[in-house]
């Protein structure tokens, strides 16, 4: 098998992996958004680091998590993205079960990327306990920088998995 490693390449502009006429989406949940927000500005930060402009990612924002799937389904369908990173906070307000919010959601996500064949990387986190206090703040602040990075990376590696796919098909 083989597999292409981003990091093992000299990448340029010009050779990022995102194919021509391409974006890359990034779907934002607005309920804690100056955490979540982090991951957006992180996974930028990361990308434009290795080679990517920022003209290549679109931000979107919707309401809550509930919302992800929708989105992601709806820009899909558009055909301008070939992928899609998705973030949110899902927090137990009270009301109702956010472990039950946090499967829908991850369902949802999972069924769209699935039925597309396009990849929707997940940044959606649900802590057992978020109290909003600022030691939860302050940690969750800095733990969606982390995965911001983190799904950078995952999207540069799986772009490059793409791009390299039709020689996968042909080998075996």
């Amino acid at each position: 098998m083989c597999h292409r490693d981003y990091r093992d390449l000299h990448m340029t502009q010009a050779d990022n992996f995102l194919p021509k006429g391409k974006k890359i989406a990034f779907i934002q949940a607005s309920w804690h958004r100056d955490i979540v927000e982090q991951s957006r500005i992180a996974f930028t930060d990361t990308l434009v680091e290795n080679g990517y402009l920022n003209s290549d990612i679109e931000l979107l924002e919707v309401p809550g998590s509930l919302e992800i799937p929708l989105e992601s389904k709806r820009l899909i369908e558009s055909g301008r993205y070939a992928l899609i990173v998705a973030a949110g906070l899902i927090v137990d307000g009270g009301i109702y079960r956010h472990d039950f919010v946090a499967q829908t959601v991850l369902d949802g996500m999972m069924r769209v990327q699935l039925d597309s064949g396009v990849p929707i990387l997940s940044v959606v986190l649900t802590p057992h306990h978020f109290s909003g206090d600022q030691a939860h703040y302050d940690f969750f602040f800095s733990h969606f920088k982390l995965k911001g990075k983190e799904a950078a990376n995952a999207c540069m590696q799986t772009l490059a998995n793409l791009a390299s796919a039709p020689s996968h098909l042909s080998a075996a």
